[in-house]
């Protein structure tokens, strides 16, 4: 049994993964800066981990072997508006766990993100160099630095996930799904290229990883590349909606504050290799999306919220 534990646990991945992963093979604590989830299967503390020694405190106190570092400021707007917090939560926490992590000998998986690339051409390799083109993307790159500058053993994965959030908004998949289930229109952009992947898939291949010890950076995205559009009417295919609800527009007529990059399609060749085996495929994944949806799983995790 490996003790994980998993900051950001009230957000979209730590939730998903701490749901998905706790249980007879791995134990779980999920650490946030919110109200504990009284009902929640796993143990999760309130800490406010940019306080100073909250995170020497906290491994301690819970003697983790792997620490999944999920926490961040991720609404790419709100970062925008407040980029003194952005580079608080995103740039200068993750080094203070990375540095405590390698002082209480405990492996570290930092999530970043695929945005740290301005998108201009695609495919792109961990060797490449990232250009961000937000605050939010700065801020995480920065945070890449600070982990690997402290703690060069730890794994950093950039990724890009979808799934059900308590707070029922988190991902383009739900907000799809949300407003194609009204009958309602949702903008689909033709001219955002991403590779998604579901986050059961995704906490698999993150428990794997750890359990291989794998350190440096990693592309951890969906195995298949495609526009956002095409993203949304598969969802619409899968779950028997509409599909002309959806409607093909560019990312330059959304009305979107921050800079987005419009092709963040990213190389998984190396985390492939790492593993030995081909990343999950992407309409199994949709499939999973779907089957939670049926047994009533998007109520069951907003009722976490109380």
């Amino acid at each position: 049994m490996t003790r994980f534990l998993v900051t950001g646990a009230s957000g979209l991945l730590g939730l998903n993964f701490a749901l998905a992963v706790d249980g007879k093979k791995h134990q779980v604590t999920g650490v946030a800066n919110t109200a504990p989830m009284l009902w929640a299967t796993f143990k999760n503390v309130q800490l406010e981990l940019t306080q100073p020694g909250v995170v020497d405190e906290m491994i301690k106190e819970h003697q983790p072997e792997v620490v999944i570092h999920c926490a961040a400021m991720a609404n790419v707007d709100a970062c925008e508006n407040n980029p003194a917090q952005a580079r608080l939560v995103n740039a200068e926490l993750p080094g203070t766990i990375a540095a405590a992590c390698k002082r209480h000998r405990v492996r570290l998986v930092h999530i970043s993100t695929d945005a740290v690339f301005d998108g201009k051409k695609g495919d792109y390799s961990e060797e490449e160099p990232p250009h961000p083109l937000s605050v939010y993307a700065s801020t995480k790159l920065e945070g890449e630095r600070a982990v690997l500058a402290a703690n060069p053993d730890a794994l950093v994965a950039r990724v890009n996930f979808y799934g059900w959030s308590a707070a029922g908004n988190r991902s383009l998949a739900e907000n799809f799904v949300r407003n194609l289930e009204a009958g309602k229109e949702m903008m689909g952009f033709t001219d955002v290229i991403f590779c998604p992947m579901n986050i059961l898939d995704l906490s698999s291949v993150l428990v794997e990883a750890a359990e291989l010890d794998i350190r440096g950076v990693y592309h951890m995205v969906g195995a298949q590349a495609m526009s956002k559009f095409q993203f949304g009417v598969v969802l619409a295919e899968q779950f028997g909606f509409d599909t002309r609800l959806i409607k093909p527009v560019s990312v330059n007529d959304s009305g979107l504050k921050a800079a987005r990059s419009p092709n963040l399609s990213l190389s998984t060749e190396k985390i492939v290799k790492a593993l030995g085996h081909e990343l999950p495929d992407f309409h199994e994944g949709v499939k999973k999306f779907f089957d939670q949806y049926r047994r009533g799983y998007p109520q069951y995790i907003m009722s976490l919220n109380g």
